[in-house]
């Protein structure tokens, strides 16, 4: 797989800018520069009827959520809920950076988005987001009504790390008897972070010409796992390592050159092979992270479009 023709240009661009490597820059830079990125690089701003930021409470203080509403609320048909978890490495990313993502979702798959700022690493290592991401989920079963949301039509996504998260979030749930889920969308995640762990994408694609590199991987494993090799080995990091018979239907997207492009893809086969109702979609000439560059990426809007389509039908249907 190589990359097309708009992404080599976007991938020329950022090395003519001088853009350095995310490993060798301090988290206060990390984050600055996934920011600006992300704002600068991000999908037109959607008009959606309503935006609300909460608190919820976490041990040790409170995160913010945010909630977008589509169109005005009918009484007697309730909208779905997504919880929308961002990505960044588990180190960056905020309610700012993935604002555009979320708004396109909440107009274009006609449900309640609830993104949510869960705390970063290496401040707050693992599980601290895990905990975070699955008390969202629960805050929004319990917040439904109020929201005009239907609690029995929730579905988790997440990019990236926020895939990652969302994955996990699905085996708790099961493992917890909590909240349903009805439908998981998984984009581009990182699911196997076992030391030493190699797959061919990473060897490919991971040298640091196709955007996310394995030494960046490795700067954000060290941060969120904070440097205890076994961490890696749980499921509760690697969901690719859980179990994973009877988890909602899932949507798993892709990209062809993404270091984590393999790993995503045997997380697919895994769900199928445990009998979960599984849609797998490679977007084979482009790069990881796409979805969040949609405004020099054309591939980015379509990426976009098919993952809210699919939430739409999924979630609509219930």
């Amino acid at each position: 797989m190589t990359p097309d023709a708009v992404t080599l240009a976007f991938l020329d661009a950022l090395k003519a800018a001088g853009r350095r490597p995310l490993w060798e820059l301090t988290i206060d830079e990390v984050r600055a520069s996934i920011r600006a990125a992300s704002l600068q690089l991000g999908a037109p701003s959607t008009d959606v009827h309503d935006v609300v930021d909460r608190k919820m409470p976490v041990p040790g203080g409170e995160i913010g959520l945010r909630v977008y509403t589509p169109r005005p609320a009918s009484e007697d048909r309730p909208f779905p809920i997504v919880v929308h978890l961002h990505g960044a490495g588990f180190v960056a990313g905020d309610l700012d950076t993935h604002d555009s993502i979320a708004r396109y979702y909440c107009k274009h798959a006609d449900a309640v988005v609830i993104a949510v700022d869960y705390r970063l690493a290496p401040e707050h290592p693992f599980p601290a987001a895990v905990d975070d991401a699955y008390a969202a989920v629960e805050w929004a079963v319990e917040h439904a009504h109020e929201l005009h949301g239907d609690a029995r039509r929730i579905a988790v996504l997440g990019d990236s790390a926020g895939g990652n998260l969302a994955a996990v979030v699905c085996q708790l749930a099961k493992a917890r008897n909590g909240p349903r889920i009805a439908f998981q969308a998984l984009v581009y995640p990182v699911v196997d972070f076992r030391p030493g762990a190699t797959y061919p994408s990473r060897e490919q694609f991971g040298g640091g010409d196709f955007f996310l590199s394995n030494r960046d991987m490795e700067f954000f494993r060290s941060c969120y796992l904070n440097d205890v090799p076994r961490n890696g080995s749980e499921p509760r990091a690697s969901p690719l390592l859980g179990d994973l018979a009877g988890l909602p239907p899932a949507l798993v997207v892709t990209a062809g050159c993404d270091p984590l492009h393999d790993e995503a893809k045997a997380y697919a086969d895994r769900l199928a092979a445990a009998g979960v109702p599984v849609e797998y979609r490679c977007f084979e000439s482009t790069i990881h992270a796409f979805m969040s560059f949609a405004a020099a990426l054309p591939v980015g809007v379509e990426g976009l479009s098919f993952v809210a389509a699919r939430l739409r039908a999924a979630l609509h249907a219930a």
